[in-house]
């Protein structure tokens, strides 16, 4: 398979060299487009107000294409300036931190995925319950050997397939669950602190309750130790209230 591989951890991330190596020992054509610089959380943005560069890496073995941006604008610039065709797949991650519930939508690495998606390229978003992972190597593996069992031309257009390992280790894990996302949103807080000259900021930090969080979703079953697969759709319309429209609409444009 041809495969463009990406991040939100930035070019130099463990999770990336570790897929790298696992996709090109299987025989695939690897070339990846990632940011120079890690870009967690930075949802789908992409560069409008400066310009972008580019910067080749090469180092032991390894080769890639650093971008000074955000991973979603690394994805445009390899479909619309490197390849001459699309990609087999995309593949982002392996991401240090979960993906699950509400964070599809903050991730960098799973807004990757779905620019690819978007453009009807399969495409699979990797990440870790691990905020430090120190050796990725059986989680690329596994993910090199998953690839091969899927069959990509049977999903729906426009579907990212969003994967989690469990922090206890790929062989300790229990399996894998395909399921949906949790709805539980964060609980998010800002802590107060001060610089050594004195000035006030302000830190961002938060938690999913795991009180509230429904059995048999992703943050579940990651939780207790399962690889979890969910797949991720991004049609946002609520077609049931456009239906619905006369019984909570209250507007009566005559020209309707």
């Amino acid at each position: 398979m041809v495969i463009l591989l990406t991040n939100d951890d930035g070019i130099q991330a463990l999770g990336l060299r570790a897929l790298y190596w696992a996709l090109k020992e299987m025989g695939h054509r690897v070339e990846v487009v990632a940011p120079l610089t890690e870009q967690s959380a930075v949802g789908h943005a992409i560069t409008i107000f400066s310009p972008l560069r580019v910067k080749v890496i090469k180092e032991n073995g390894f080769k890639g294409i650093g971008i000074s941006g955000t991973p979603v604008d690394c994805v445009k610039w390899a479909l619309s300036f490197h390849f001459n065709q699309k990609p087999d797949l995309i593949i982002s991650g392996i991401n240090n931190g979960a993906n699950v519930g509400i964070d599809v939508l903050y991730s960098g690495t799973v807004s990757a995925a779905t620019e690819g998606a978007l453009l009807e390229i399969p495409a699979l978003a990797v990440s870790i319950d691990d905020f430090q992972p120190t050796n990725l190597t059986e989680e690329a593996k596994w993910v090199s050997d998953f690839i091969s069992r899927i069959c990509w031309e049977n999903l729906n257009a426009r579907t990212v397939l969003n994967l989690n390992f469990p922090n206890c280790g790929i062989r300790k894990a229990r399996g894998i669950k395909v399921c949906p996302q949790t709805n539980v949103v964060y609980e998010d807080k800002y802590e107060k602190r001060k610089d050594p000259r004195g000035r006030e900021y302000y830190w961002l930090f938060g938690n999913i309750p795991m009180s509230r969080v429904k059995t048999n979703t992703d943050r579940d079953l990651l939780s207790k130790g399962y690889v979890t697969l969910t797949p991720l759709k991004f049609e946002l319309t609520d077609n049931e209230l456009i239906s619905n429209w006369s019984k909570w609409c209250l507007l009566n444009d005559k020209n309707d």
